[in-house]
């Protein structure tokens, strides 16, 4: 069964502040594919990655972005996610006053309606929660505290992780989901990951440490420089970029 493209990148351009980052890049993803980006620091991963969830401090100044039949680039950042787009971000900030039940419930809550499905009254809503909570080896009074507030390194990641899970993205974008986690919690979060999205969900992996590869196996490696995908192939292009780094792919 021939697999469908969930996301087609064309020609892609983008900048902030008038300084171009993202220097015509192409990309196709399908159905349940994992690709990883690697790439020195300043090469516009992070970019790409706040370009396709609608960051409004970048510019597309040229370029097509397609996720699932839409044209990705007039939805607004909540259509975006409400369509199954989901960013676990690299530095997720603190909410005071905001219980991460709260956060969480009306997360989903708002994908639910904005898709016309049911929603979850907070007894339901705990119910669905702890399934995933167990699975992340997460404790319960840990959803009464404030959004992100106080938490961890890896605390924030799993709650990344478990906002990932209740929404059940068509498309996971990691940004670094590995910095600042031990190799403990570097696999609860990889296994869950894995074994819990849906059989149809994509993945994007934007990572500087090569060990997170052990454990999301992934079906594209792509090198990025100077804001274009300079080579892409599959897991062999990491034992190449560990032996000779990145100036191996330079031009």
């Amino acid at each position: 069964m021939t697999k469908k493209e969930i996301l087609t990148i064309k020609t892609l351009k983008a900048s902030i502040n008038n300084i171009e980052i993202i220097k015509s890049l192409d990309l196709k993803i399908k159905e349940k594919e994992i690709h990883v980006i690697m790439g020195p620091n300043g090469s516009g991963k992070s970019t790409l990655s706040k370009v396709l969830t609608g960051h409004p401090s970048y510019e597309v100044t040229n370029g097509t972005i397609n996720f699932d039949e839409k044209d990705l680039l007039t939805l607004e950042p909540e259509e975006r996610a409400h369509s199954g787009l989901f960013l676990a971000f690299q530095y997720p900030i603190e909410i005071s006053g905001v219980t991460n039940f709260d956060f969480l419930r009306l997360a989903y809550n708002e994908k639910q309606k904005a898709n016309n499905l049911k929603e979850l009254d907070p007894l339901e809503f705990m119910e669905l929660a702890q399934q995933y909570i167990t699975k992340l080896k997460i404790r319960p009074e840990f959803l009464n505290r404030d959004l992100n507030k106080g938490f961890s390194g890896g605390e924030k990641k799993r709650n990344e992780i478990l906002q990932m899970l209740l929404l059940n993205p068509k498309l996971v974008i990691l940004d670094e989901i590995d910095s600042g986690v031990d190799i403990d919690a570097i696999k609860i979060l990889c296994d869950n990951i894995v074994t819990n999205i849906e059989n149809r969900t994509s993945i994007i992996v934007i990572t500087h440490y090569p060990h997170i590869l052990e454990y999301l196996k992934p079906d594209f490696v792509h090198i990025m420089i100077e804001g274009k995908l300079v080579k892409t192939g599959g897991i062999e292009l990491v034992a190449i970029l560990e032996k000779e780094g990145y100036k191996s792919f330079q031009n």
